[in-house]
This record gives C-alpha cells, sequence and structure tokens, in this order.
C-alpha cells in the first residue's frame, strides 16, 4: 500500500547528497596560520615557565612541551607551504601580554609554582579552543590528520598540567608546599 505523503515525495539517493564543501585553499592556510601562532605562543610561554621552576622534573616536563610546540610549528608551517602559503613565524601580541601576565605574577608571588601552572592551564584551554575550531572545518584529509594529532597531544598535555595544578594545590593547602 503506499500512502500519499510516500508518492509525493522525490527519492533520494547517497549520490545526491553533498557533504559540507572542503575549506577553500586560503581558509586553510590561514587557519594552519592560526595555529602556528598558538603553538608558537605555547613554545614560548612554557620555555619562560620552565625558566622560573625550581623543580627540576617539572621544569623538564615544562621544556619538552616547549620543544614539542616548535616541532609542532615546523609541521603546521610545512603544510601551509604545501599549500603555496606563507607561514606565520610568530606568536599573537595576545600571548605575549599573557606571559608577561604569568612573569609579572610569577616574580610578585616568589616563583609561585601553582600560579605557574594555572596561567600554563589557561594558555593550554585557549589552545583546545583553537584547535577545535579548525577541526570543525572540512580540512583535507592530510591537514586533518597532523591537526587532529596534535590535538591530541594538547589535550594530554592540558590534563598533565591539571593534574599537576591540582596536585600542588592540595600539597600546599596540606601544608607540605612545594
Amino acid at each position: 500500500m503506499n500512502n500519499d505523503y510516500e508518492g509525493t515525495q522525490p527519492i533520494t539517493t547517497d549520490a545526491e547528497y553533498t557533504p559540507e564543501k572542503t575549506a577553500s585553499n586560503d581558509d586553510v592556510i590561514s587557519t594552519l596560520n592560526g595555529l602556528i601562532q598558538t603553538c608558537k605562543d605555547g613554545e614560548d610561554g612554557f620555555r619562560e615557565a620552565a625558566e622560573v621552576v625550581e623543580s627540576s622534573e617539572t621544569k623538564t616536563f615544562f621544556a619538552e612541551k616547549s620543544r614539542e610546540r616548535s616541532h609542532f610549528v615546523g609541521e603546521l608551517q610545512t603544510l601551509v607551504r604545501t599549500l603555496g602559503g606563507d607561514p606565520e613565524s610568530e606568536g599573537t601580541i595576545t600571548a605575549a601580554l599573557h606571559r608577561g601576565w604569568m612573569d609579572l605574577k610569577t616574580a610578585i608571588a616568589g616563583n609561585d609554582l601553582h600560579g605557574v601552572l594555572v596561567e600554563c592551564e589557561r594558555g593550554e584551554d585557549s589552545a583546545k579552543n583553537t584547535y577545535r575550531e579548525a577541526l570543525s572545518m572540512k580540512l583535507p584529509a592530510n591537514v586533518s590528520d597532523v591537526v587532529q594529532s596534535q590535538y591530541n597531544s594538547i589535550l594530554t598535555t592540558h590534563d598533565v598540567v591539571k593534574t599537576l595544578r591540582d596536585a600542588g594545590k592540595n600539597a600546599s593547602t596540606a601544608g607540605s608546599g612545594f
């Protein structure tokens, strides 16, 4: 039995479905350049954090994350060049001001590890948001793979920084200090 509704609706097939269009080459380059700036900010921020903390383990962690972000920058710059663009080579002005605020806060607080970790977590929150926005675009597969891999690493780093921050907060609350 055929009801009136079924008989009046056009039959569609998967061939007629048009997925969201891949982002334009210029949009992909612009997005990648934004990620480069974000990674340069992270590279600089983690390097500065490594310089002010006293714990050798935390210093090593921050230095490793700074090098990792430098590697991310290189990967992203290569993608931009592959797409025919000019890659960014610097971070953002906002991040430079943020790092300056972090320097001021740590100077006033006597290089308080908890304060440094709070600022690093804030930077990672910003990186997560920037990467999420990039991944919401329809990027070419090779670009998407690199961005997704870097995003996964940023999520892991964020979680480690948050765990360190929480552990430090609990330690200072218990009076054991850093």
